[in-house]
């Protein structure tokens, strides 16, 4: 007999329940992205195992994008920011756009502004005027690169140019000629020249086609040992998965002829959101060299986040070649220089990345630190020479510069695990399990009054008015004055206390087998009824001057209250210990 569902049970969830509805949007209007067919690729075994070539576009690109474009002074700021973080290869304007752009190229040449070890790219159009000025702007420059592109895709052969895949083609080929010619001519034998080249919107150009277009202007260039060419396949508009993506630069790397010679580089904008994925899935494809900005700054979505790429290469022990370790200072100056703010998520930078609100998570960040000391003490090392593993965390906040104030803060979210976590990393105190979950419950029920989020310094404040009465704040039955042990023989201990105990001096004098049996016995001759549950202490500093904290559970009257006291004399610590439990039961 099958057995019958009793009453009340809740009636099972079953997919038919979750059936997805047409949404009505007019879905006719768009076409799917082509797959590549290369069933032997190769990318999905690769890994990533060291930093690519990086170009920031940051001065170009990034600028192009802005409602308010740079200043001077915010380009030369960047300018400079790009250099201090390490960049190699940075693409500084589009000189034949405007004043602006050329006479900011020649103030960083005529400045010296630039490093011995750093190349200045400048993008140019395929227009023999627009040619000349742009060679012309690096005239005394030390390493330079002239980026010409042209739109190589079908929607743009067919609307913006209305002409043949030959008449594109050629402009790309008289393109480079022309760069090639203009640079004989203005540009003196004290510039390293080079060249790249990009067909525009290439993620939308059949592959044949953007591979016949690179031949053609490798064949002007002719690339050879010592004499590279940088082809750069932009995503303009990403169209499709990383995956394809992937797909189409391990095509072009296998069928271009000159591929030794070659630079390939990356260039995704951020239509669908995976830009950061696609450029890596690209560098396994066997791509070089990857452009983009700090914070993925761009047009539309935006270029590629360098940041990101550069920070996950470091998560996974990669040297990025690119010093992030002041990320706030990063974030600051391109804040500056761009006018437009970095989301408090973003990867690796923003305000709260860091930072755990959730209980769980804060449980789990604490214990992880505290697991992280504890192995490398074990192994005689310190924490920066172990391997990293931190619950929640990828990377060591401080390794970017954060400092550890800000990875747990505190709302109504929070659990015990976040506020121990406070008092442990600013104030040295290691709370008992137990009394975590004692003091929570009053933050709590602080934060739903209240609302909002509990400053580091509100928790203390907390904690302080709960369970540490001074001077200030005298709260409380009894203040300890001095107390006073000996030991008979036998091993009984006679504590012998000065006190005020509501608000008179008193002596309180009691025995037991230690000095905290001892004032129990003491306090019960006031009429306190404390039993002794739980005792714990630890050091809060080293040396001479070493400070330790008591923590004591104590059942009083019925309740159970935790207690904790603070001095260089461990006696006295406990003695405060069992006075700040006993005060709080009478508060």
């Amino acid at each position: 007999m099958s057995q019958q569902p009793f009453v009340g049970r809740p009636t099972p969830i079953t997919n038919a329940t979750h059936t997805q509805q047409p949404s009505g949007m007019p879905i006719h209007k768009y076409g799917r992205y082509e797959q590549v067919d290369i069933p032997d690729r190769t990318w999905p075994d690769a890994r990533v195992t060291k930093a690519p070539r990086w170009l920031s576009t940051d001065l170009r690109d990034g600028n192009q994008s802005l409602i308010d474009p740079m200043t001077p002074a915010r380009k030369r700021e960047m300018f400079d920011l790009l250099v201090r973080m390490g960049y190699k290869e940075i693409e500084v304007g589009f000189p034949s756009s405007g004043e602006t752009d050329f006479a900011f190229v020649r103030s960083i040449i005529e400045e010296g502004a630039i490093p011995d070890d750093v190349t200045i790219s400048v993008l140019t159009q395929a227009r023999e005027d627009l040619i000349e000025r742009t060679v012309e702007s690096l005239v005394g420059a030390r390493r330079a690169t002239v980026h010409l592109y042209n739109a190589t895709a079908p929607t743009f052969r067919r609307v913006v140019f209305r002409g043949s895949k030959e008449q594109i083609k050629q402009i790309a080929v008289d393109g480079t000629r022309l760069v090639m010619e203009y640079a004989d001519k203005l540009l003196g034998p004290e510039t390293v020249f080079g060249y790249q080249y990009s067909p525009e919107i290439f993620t939308d150009t059949e592959l044949d086609f953007a591979l016949e277009v690179c031949e053609a202007v490798c064949d002007v260039w002719q690339p050879a040992e010592g004499r590279e060419i940088i082809l750069n396949l932009p995503a303009t508009v990403e169209r499709s998965t990383p995956s394809t993506h992937a797909d189409r630069f391990e095509w072009m790397a296998r069928n271009l002829t000159r591929r030794a010679n070659v630079c390939i580089s990356v260039h995704p904008h951020n239509d669908r959101g995976t830009a950061v994925a696609a450029a890596e899935l690209a560098l396994m494809a066997g791509a070089d060299r990857i452009e983009g900005c700090l914070f993925g700054q761009g047009e539309r979505t935006g270029n590629v986040d360098l940041i990101t790429l550069g920070m996950n290469l470091f998560s996974q022990g990669i040297d990025p070649q690119i010093d992030f370790s002041q990320i706030d200072e990063i974030r600051r100056t391109s804040e500056y220089c761009n006018q437009m703010e970095v989301h408090p998520r973003h990867p690796y930078a923003g305000d709260l990345v860091y930072t755990a609100f959730s209980g769980s998570h804060q449980d789990a960040i604490k214990k992880g630190f505290d697991a992280m000391e504890a192995d490398a003490a074990a192994a005689g090392k310190t924490v920066d020479d172990i391997e990293w593993a931190v619950p929640y965390l990828p990377i060591d906040p401080k390794d970017v510069g954060r400092s550890y104030e800000a990875v747990i803060r505190v709302n109504s979210q929070s659990g015990k695990g976040g506020i121990a976590y406070v008092l442990k990393n600013d104030h040295k105190l290691d709370l008992p399990r137990r009394m975590q979950i004692e003091f929570s419950r009053i933050i709590q029920a602080k934060t739903d009054a209240e609302g909002g989020e509990v400053t580091p310094k509100a928790i203390w404040d907390a904690f302080a008015d709960e369970y540490l009465p001074n001077p200030e704040n005298p709260w409380g039955r009894i203040q300890l004055r001095s107390g006073q042990t000996t030991t008979d023989k036998d091993g009984t201990d006679t504590l012998t206390v000065e006190a005020v105990v509501d608000g008179v001096d008193t002596v309180l004098d009691g025995t037991g087998n230690g000095p905290i049996s001892a004032f129990f016995d003491a306090l019960a001759g006031i009429g306190v009824d404390a039993r002794l549950l739980d005792y714990t202490e630890h050091t809060m500093s080293e040396g001479a001057s070493a400070v330790a904290a008591s923590y004591i559970e104590c059942a009083i009257d019925g309740r159970v209250l935790w207690g904790i006291g603070i001095d260089a004399n461990t006696t006295r610590a406990s003695l405060k210990a069992v006075i700040s439990a006993v005060n709080r039961a009478g508060r």
